[in-house]
C-alpha cells in the first residue's frame, strides 16, 4: 500500500514539473579551464611531475634532446643515465599518462 502511494506522487511529482528541470543536470567539473603549457618540453614535462624529478632536466635535455624521445625511452636507458629507481618510476608513469592524453603538466607548476 505504502508502495503505490510513493509511485503515485512520484508520477504526480514527474507530470507536473517541466521538462526544462528535468533536464538540469549538475556539472561536476570546474567551470574555468586549468592553465595549460601549449608546448611542452623536458624541463616543462619534468617540474610538472614533481616529486624531485626536477633535478634530472639538464641530463635528459643533454642526452635525449627532446620530449617525443623521452616519451618512448625505457627504463634501462633512464637507469644508465643514473636516475633512482623512484623517479625513473614517475618518469615513465607520466610519459605513459601523457601518451595517452590523460595528464598534462599545469603551467603553474614551474617554479622558475
Amino acid at each position: 500500500m505504502a508502495w503505490m502511494r510513493l509511485i503515485q506522487s512520484a508520477r504526480s511529482v514527474l507530470t507536473t514539473a517541466p521538462a526544462s528541470s528535468t533536464l538540469n543536470f549538475h556539472r561536476f567539473y570546474s567551470k574555468s579551464a586549468a592553465p595549460y603549457h601549449v608546448k611542452v618540453g623536458i624541463p616543462e614535462f619534468l617540474s610538472g611531475i614533481g616529486g624531485g624529478v626536477e633535478t634530472h632536466i639538464v641530463k635528459l635535455e643533454t642526452e635525449l634532446g627532446d620530449l617525443p624521445k623521452l616519451l618512448v625511452t625505457r627504463t634501462l636507458r633512464l637507469k644508465k643515465f643514473g636516475i633512482p629507481c623512484k623517479h625513473r618510476k614517475l618518469i615513465l608513469k607520466y610519459s605513459h599518462k601523457y601518451r595517452l592524453g590523460l595528464w598534462k603538466p599545469r603551467a603553474d607548476a614551474i617554479k622558475a
